[in-house]
């Protein structure tokens, strides 16, 4: 029997309000629901992310592979980059080429990013994680420290696959990062750009980020499938996500850089490095 075209439109609109109709939506994993923001008690904003596994790496790349799948706990992690103002007022000096409170802090070596870890811990009476001697992590202590590479990666996917948290078409770039192309050689305030799945802002751009892990460029290979925490040993440590002055393809969710914890030289480089904090989400406190 031939519909005509009102027969049709009625059979359409059966199935839409049926809801076969409905869109699915793209990169939104099923624990979206599941986060949410705390503000500590030091007045940071935090999203929790919640536990999971996803698939770590990217098959084209000599230290992004084997794509090997990883579990991880539940953490806070901050949602916008450690500022200028946030830096300052815990360590009492501002260590950044381009300043601006609300800008990222940068020029930022990991021992520092370690150190403003445990200060924050000590302003919020927790313990610290950080040993300044050997610079070991305390992962069972509940004080702040840097994220392991697998909990960046997975925070910055937000339940995507794909090259960017959004997708992949490197030119919705420009809707959540600052870099090459749109930062005009410089940093710029916190949380301008578009969030990701998660609300966590300038995982693609702005600065590029200190985690706690050093680098091996083989780890991929024989890192461990639950919580891994880099290898044991290493001259430098992992810096993930994109900066002001990165290409759309040092950008990616699962791009890899690594410099030493200690330069004397800020000429190297610094001036795209910053970090964010992280923390065990048993007793986080919320206000």
């Amino acid at each position: 029997m031939t519909l005509n075209f009102f027969q049709r439109f009625l059979v359409i609109a059966t199935a839409c309000l049926g809801g076969s109709c409905q869109k699915p939506a793209l990169n939104t994993p099923e624990t979206a629901q599941t986060t949410k923001s705390i503000r500590t008690s030091s007045g940071a904003e935090m999203v929790l992310v919640p536990a999971g596994s996803f698939s770590m790496g990217r098959s084209q790349g000599a230290d992004t592979s084997p794509v090997h799948k990883v579990s991880v706990s539940a953490f806070y992690m901050d949602k916008y980059e450690v500022t200028q103002q946030a830096y300052e007022l815990l360590m009492g000096v501002n260590i950044s080429k381009f300043e601006a409170e609300k800008n990222p802090v940068e020029q930022v070596r990991w021992t520092q990013a370690a150190k403003y870890c445990n200060s924050r811990s000590f302003k919020e009476g927790l313990k610290p994680c950080y040993d300044e001697t050997t610079w070991q992590c305390d992962f069972s202590a509940n004080g702040y420290r840097l994220p392991t590479e697998a909990e960046w990666e997975y925070a910055c996917r937000a339940g995507s696959q794909t090259a960017y948290s959004f997708g992949d078409d490197p030119e919705a770039l420009r809707t959540c990062g600052w870099f090459k192309r749109n930062a005009d050689k410089k940093t710029h305030p916190v949380g301008a750009k578009s969030p990701n799945a998660w609300g966590l802002h300038d995982m693609h751009g702005n600065v590029a980020e200190w985690c706690n892990d050093s680098y091996q460029a083989g780890y991929y290979k024989n890192s461990p499938a639950s919580d891994p925490r880099g290898p044991e040993q290493g001259s430098t440590r992992v810096i993930r996500g994109g900066h002001w002055a990165a290409s759309p393809e040092k950008c990616t969710s699962f791009y890899r850089m690594n410099d030493a914890p200690e330069l004397p030289d800020i000429c190297l480089g610094y001036d795209v490095y910053g970090f964010r904090c992280v923390r065990s989400a048993t007793g986080a406190p919320v206000k």
